[in-house]
């Protein structure tokens, strides 16, 4: 099983490239989902790394492949730029999933 890394900045690819990790530089939306129907149908892809600005260009669409699918995992990591509101992604997620506003 593979993981494999969508960014939108060279320097998180290229670091993720050195531990061994391979993956893509996008910045529009079309590529992101064009490069996310491969990434799911490749059976070797068990996680797939996913910028918050990545995330932040088609949030319904991962949020719905987040809720349906049990392969690959999609993991949204922050960039050198700044950090993700982790804990409110949760709660969204998890609102959506139950259909209660934590």
């Amino acid at each position: 099983m593979k993981v494999y890394c969508i960014s939108d900045n060279v320097d998180t690819q290229m670091g993720l490239r050195l531990a061994g990790i391979e993956g893509v530089v996008l910045h529009d939306r079309d590529l992101v989902l064009e490069c996310l129907e491969k990434l799911i149908k490749d059976d070797n892809i068990a996680i797939v790394l996913m910028t918050t600005k990545i995330v932040n260009l088609c949030p319904d669409v991962v949020s719905k492949y987040k809720l349906e699918l049990s392969k690959p995992l999609l993991v949204e990591i922050p960039d050198r730029h700044g950090s993700a509101e982790i804990g409110e992604t949760i709660d969204k997620y998890i609102s959506e999933a139950i259909g209660i506003k934590l």
